[in-house]
């Protein structure tokens, strides 16, 4: 698959996360003006993620800003698609298991 298509899907699938990122961190803002969040980030570092943040808004801009700084080298390219496709997953699974739980 060339690289433009796989960015545009990376794009895609990241623009997906946002929408969801954006629902979901009103409903951690309403859960904490209940007394509800008790945490204080969503990812572990162990994760792959360098953000700590208990929205997961800034978890997205930081694949974003991956994303966008992505090596175009054959050799570095792989690695980078890894490590950003890891995160994403991660990331939307995250997302959708708390959709899951706030019904």
């Amino acid at each position: 698959m060339p690289h433009a298509r796989v960015h545009e899907q990376l794009k895609d699938n990241l623009l997906a996360a946002y929408r969801k990122s954006i629902d979901a961190d009103g409903k951690l803002d309403e859960l904490k003006k209940a007394g509800h969040v008790k945490f204080n980030t969503i990812f572990t570092q162990d994760q792959g993620f360098s953000t700590l943040s208990n929205r997961f808004k800034p978890y997205v801009e930081e694949l974003a800003l991956e994303l966008d700084q992505m090596p175009t080298d054959a050799q570095a390219l792989p690695i980078a698609l890894e490590k950003i496709v890891r995160k994403l997953g991660v990331l939307l699974q995250t997302l959708q298991a708390f959709k899951d739980q706030a019904k």
